[in-house]
């Protein structure tokens, strides 16, 4: 295996000049390299590791994921990579759950172990009460090696060991320093699981890799989500000082600026379409990666609406697309054999939205609620 599964830009001199782009151009660049402008013909795997993978905090996420971007998407094809252990859920980017590839989590892993070790300092340090990080991770290790086990199991396990120390914390201490997955049936499309884990090499049958170098993710993020800042790339990872990965990209990456002088970095031959090519309608669902990437929202939420995507209690609300950008919310709810599709615009629509809006609700109905009866309904809109 490579150094990192990831692809690597060609070198490029032009760094010279620094154009502008605008919100526009900088959102359609997202949506072509997000297979958002149309639907791509490729598989579930194969976007799973063009995209650096998708958010996972909520478990049926990436499904919606997939099925906004991809021609033919069925959940089974995701749940059989996720029960051939070809795809796994875990904390990486920001410590959050994600869905990846198995060997780029093995890749990626290693790399973002200083997220795990800041978080486990902030938020647990003092409650292990001065117990060693390394013994606990490496009893923790042992056990879900055995079998795979829940926090709270392991945490009160491993109490009896440490009475002194709170379990919560004690559980967190295994999560920071062992890789661990989330196994099936947690993930599954329409099935509910109690979260349980494992480490990763033990799950996958695959040794953890060195871990790929910061300039690799650079590329992988600048691939998914570019044109970019540095402070976007070390929202989205976690980590910091990536200027220095940056500086030694050098004339691999060229450069823009926003329109309010924030300078930015790309691959040369990533797509950057033309700033008013039409984009469709597409309903997003929980935790849309996209919304997470950036430490600037602005090409693809506006900041009168952030309040009402993200709560105070951390959630992030699915939410639909016109011409690209954050225009409302969705849900569906379901009830003895009846589907609705809520849409919940944040501004008046047009006839022509409303209608583009119906016939992508209805594609998503198909794929979400099959054997329901399905209906659509437009919530009144609350402008900010």
């Amino acid at each position: 295996m490579n150094e990192c599964p990831l692809n690597q830009s060609s070198p490029n001199s032009g760094l010279a000049a620094a154009p502008t782009l605008d919100s526009r151009a900088l959102n359609r660049a997202l949506l072509a390299r997000q297979m958002l402008l149309r639907r791509e013909p490729m598989t579930a795997f194969e976007a799973i590791e063009r995209l650096c993978g998708l958010q996972a905090q909520a478990p049926m996420a990436p499904y919606y994921a997939l099925w906004s971007r991809l021609e033919r998407f069925e959940p089974a094809e995701l749940e059989g990579l996720l029960l051939g252990r070809e795809a796994v859920r875990m904390a990486l980017m920001r410590a959050t759950l994600h869905l990846v590839s198995a060997r780029d989590a093995l890749a990626l892993r290693p790399l973002l172990q200083p997220v795990q070790d800041r978080g486990l300092a902030g938020n647990f340090g003092k409650r292990l009460a001065g117990a060693d990080a390394d013994a606990i991770a490496a009893l923790g290790r042992e056990w879900t090696a055995e079998r795979p086990q829940s926090f709270a199991e392991l945490g009160a396990r491993l109490a009896e060991r440490w009475p002194g120390s709170d379990p919560e914390a004690l559980a967190a201490a295994v999560r920071a320093r062992v890789p661990l997955v989330q196994t099936p049936p947690r993930g599954l499309w329409g099935r509910s699981g109690q979260a349980l884990h494992a480490p990763l090499e033990t799950w996958t049958g695959l040794p953890q890799e060195t871990g790929c170098t910061d300039e690799a993710l650079v590329v992988r993020y600048l691939s998914a989500f570019g044109p970019a800042s540095v402070k976007d790339m070390q929202v989205w990872s976690g980590l910091t000082k990536l200027q220095d990965a940056v500086r030694r990209l050098g004339p691999r990456l060229v450069r823009f600026r926003s329109e309010h002088g924030t300078e930015l970095y790309d691959l040369p031959e990533a797509p950057r379409p033309d700033a008013h090519i039409p984009c469709p309608p597409r309903f997003l669902g929980e935790f849309d990666q996209m919304l997470l990437a950036y430490a600037d929202r602005s090409r693809i939420l506006r900041e009168p609406h952030k309040q009402r995507v993200f709560t105070a209690n951390g959630l992030v609300r699915p939410v639909f697309l016109l011409d690209g950008f954050v225009a409302g919310k969705w849900e569906i709810r379901q009830r003895r054999g009846d589907a609705l599709l809520l849409v919940e615009p944040f501004a008046p629509l047009s006839a022509d939205d409303r209608e583009a809006l119906g016939e992508e609700g209805a594609r998503l109905l198909a794929f979400a609620a099959q054997g329901c009866n399905h209906d659509i309904q437009f919530a009144e809109s609350v402008e900010d």
